[in-house]
């Protein structure tokens, strides 16, 4: 699995709310694009499917802009990825034993490991919310600390 530019935008963004964010004054979305580096149309469409998936709200007009629709510790990554990117998968092969997924050779035995990963892949990343992510941010760990 690999998660995409707009996964990783996506949760630039999310992190940069709740970072910034006071839960109740929105964010421009020029200011946000400003504090992330993102291109500001890209992250317009990205912040109109985490709108729809109900991660945040918008508030239109002067002073309008973006906050999170939940609190920080109620948003996962597996959240976030999933609102722009769709189901988290490690392919689209198909559920074994449906649709004739098994009429070939070992077929099935795989489709049940790569369904096992994709499964192990989402919770792992519906473990982390987005407040733990603001507390690595703040305390400046780094992308190797899960692994030390």
């Amino acid at each position: 699995m690999r998660v995409s530019t707009r996964g990783d935008y996506a949760s630039r963004a999310l992190l940069s709310l709740a970072l910034h964010g006071d839960g109740t004054t929105p964010t421009s979305v020029r200011d946000l694009a400003e504090r992330t580096g993102l291109p500001q149309p890209y992250l317009e469409q990205i912040l109109l499917a985490l709108k729809g998936a109900g991660l945040v709200r918008s508030k239109r007009g002067v002073g309008g802009g973006y906050v999170l629709a939940r609190a920080p510790e109620e948003i996962t990554l597996g959240a976030i990825v999933s609102a722009v990117d769709g189901p988290i998968a490690l392919g689209d092969f198909g559920a074994p034993h449906e649709n004739g997924a098994c009429n070939h050779e070992g077929q099935c035995a795989l489709l049940s490991v790569w369904a096992e990963v994709g499964m192990h892949m989402r919770q792992h990343l519906d473990s982390f919310s987005l407040a733990d992510m603001v507390e690595r941010a703040r305390n400046g760990a780094g992308a190797l600390a899960a692994f030390d």
